[in-house]
């Protein structure tokens, strides 16, 4: 059978089915993009900003500038950025911005939790009104007799809506329980690296108060434009004796 045929046949509320799944998937097609491209280079920015640290942390906060694309990069320069920290300030920074990228990480889950809920409860609601539709052209003096034939491939229509809304939904769970364990796997790589940064910050604190310079602005005297040049005042002539 003809999907645009199904589509037809599952009645008007197939057409919030669809908005739905196409919200579910433009969301699902974006997180697998993103997901994607921090997994494959997490591990390694990692490795690259804390082998930096263990010698030189000007060098881990090049690097970690470098690969602040990422948010495993952000949060490994984000205590980095200050000229001279204390423990508690580095451990507030490293722990602010953990937040702020896991809450980005979460981006999307909102929409794909109100899919799976609304989902099956559109294609109820379709089946319910094709069933009201169906059954509502049905006459008690007409039961058993060849009137009646076309209620059962009416009813069978109707749970065309609840099939697709079962889909949607089941679909929607599926790819919204794997990003969640993307980012409890996350909270778990935060934590080994932040504290991996502290404990390499307290045996050997970055000072990088020496080697980033102020700049020093001399005292500018702009020139005299010319044709505007004040004369200086004759002096007044002395107070003679009378």
């Amino acid at each position: 059978m003809d999907i645009l045929d199904l589509f037809y046949k599952g009645g008007p509320a197939m057409w919030p089915l669809l908005v739905l799944s196409i919200l579910s998937l433009s969301v699902i097609f974006e997180r697998l993009w993103f997901w994607l491209r921090i997994l494959t280079q997490e591990k390694q920015i990692v490795d690259r900003i804390l082998d930096a640290a263990q010698d030189n942390w000007q060098a881990a906060a090049d690097i970690a500038k470098q690969t602040s694309y990422q948010p495993v990069g952000r949060f490994l320069y984000a205590p980095l950025r200050f000229p001279k920290t204390d423990v508690e300030t580095f451990r507030l920074a490293l722990e602010a911005t953990a937040e702020d990228e896991l809450a980005g990480m979460r981006r999307g889950e909102k929409l794909l939790e109100a899919v799976i809920a609304l989902a099956p409860l559109l294609g109820l609601l379709g089946t319910v009104l094709g069933l009201i539709h169906s059954l509502r052209s049905i006459r008690i003096g007409d039961l058993g007799t060849e009137s009646t034939a076309g209620v059962t491939t009416g009813i069978g229509e109707s749970l065309i809506s609840t099939a697709t809304g079962l889909i949607v939904a089941i679909i929607s769970l599926a790819f919204y329980r794997l990003f969640q364990s993307f980012v409890v796997n996350q909270v778990k790589v935060f934590r080994k690296a932040g504290n991996e940064m502290e404990l390499l910050y307290r045996q050997s604190p970055p000072d990088f108060s020496n080697i980033t310079s102020p700049i020093v602005r001399e005292n500018f005297t702009p020139p005299h434009k010319p044709g505007k040049t004040r004369l200086p005042e004759p002096p007044e002539p002395p107070n003679l004796p009378n």
